[in-house]
């Protein structure tokens, strides 16, 4: 073979064109690197390690901490997404030097997400929980969790709800006592019935966008169906499925066993610029503005994607077919 056949084989990422292709490095990660004493030549493999990313803000801080403090630093790496562009407030808790901060002000998780979670930055962590700050986790056991989504297969999941304690939006979400993981529910009121041979979101496939958690691979799917110019999630949680690497019905699920409280905080749209720093008098409500425009960017989301469908001839939607196979 010619050199010049070799160098055509070569499966460059775009950018690199001009450079030896060793010298490429084509993932990264959140490890942080002393400025002296470097231990380069450590040869011990590095630790098998997830990722807790939260959107906080500073009014949450005792409920963030509580969540952080349940997520073993040795196993995961914390970074937090700081919405209302406080962050020197948080370096008196015990794991603030060790996590990665992030401020933007007046951005949901989602922008957060598209921006600084690229699938070849967390490439080297096995799992992403990308979780609200209004979470109560008294009943919620990271290690535990992890260990029954690997034994169950899961690819997109979430710890369930405590439904006493909970606001709960959607029924599938809520916990059934003495099981360890369900990933349909039974429906037979209201406007969405959930029937024993349903396939559909949301009656199976489904999980709520206030705490889920990606595998490696779903993520990277995940990422690239969440929109540059989109800056919340509604109607994103039905389309998950699509990343859980093989069936929906079977790849997707809520864990009962490691439940949580979903406190309901509604808190986006009190911030804007320097206002952490005002009186509760000076603040602006505009959470009924937010709340309306999450319903315009689901719309939008739902007309992209029947577009991209049309437009796509070569795609075949591998759910359609389950639905058809289970109607016969």
């Amino acid at each position: 073979m010619q050199t010049s056949d070799i160098c055509k084989d070569h499966c460059r990422p775009s950018g690199s064109e001009a450079l030896p292709q060793g010298i490429v490095t084509k993932k990264s990660n959140y490890k942080m690197r002393p400025l002296w004493g470097s231990s380069l030549k450590n040869d011990n493999p590095p630790p098998s390690m997830s990722l807790l990313a939260i959107a906080v803000g500073i009014k949450q801080k005792a409920i963030v901490n509580q969540i952080v403090e349940k997520f073993p630093l040795s196993d995961f790496v914390v970074m937090l997404f700081h919405y209302d562009g406080v962050v020197d407030e948080w370096r008196d808790l015990s794991w603030s030097n060790s996590a990665i901060h992030v401020s933007a002000v007046n951005q949901t998780k989602w922008w957060f997400a598209k921006r600084f979670l690229h699938p070849d930055i967390v490439a080297e962590y096995n799992y992403i929980f990308l979780w609200d700050e209004d979470l109560g986790v008294e009943n919620f056991n990271p290690r535990r969790y992890l260990s029954i989504v690997k034994d169950e297969g899961l690819e997109v999941s979430q710890p369930a709800l405590d439904p006493s304690k909970s606001t709960v939006h959607h029924q599938i979400t809520a916990r059934i006592r003495n099981s360890i993981v369900h990933r349909k529910i039974l429906k037979f009121r209201g406007n969405t019935k959930c029937y024993g041979n349903s396939t559909s979101p949301p009656c199976t496939g489904w999980v709520e966008m206030m705490a889920p958690v990606f595998s490696k691979a779903a993520w990277q799917c995940t990422w690239y169906m969440i929109q540059n110019d989109l800056i919340h999630a509604w109607g994103l949680d039905r389309k998950l499925g699509y990343c859980a690497r093989g069936d929906w019905t079977k790849n997707v699920g809520v864990v009962d066993a490691e439940y949580i409280v979903h406190l309901g905080l509604s808190t986006l749209g009190v911030f804007n610029g320097s206002e952490a720093l005002l009186s509760k008098s000076k603040e602006v409500d505009k959470r009924p503005e937010v709340r309306t425009q999450s319903s315009v960017e689901m719309n939008i989301f739902h007309e992209r994607w029947e577009a991209a469908i049309k437009e796509d001839r070569c795609w075949v939607d591998p759910y359609q077919l389950i639905s058809n196979q289970t109607r016969h």
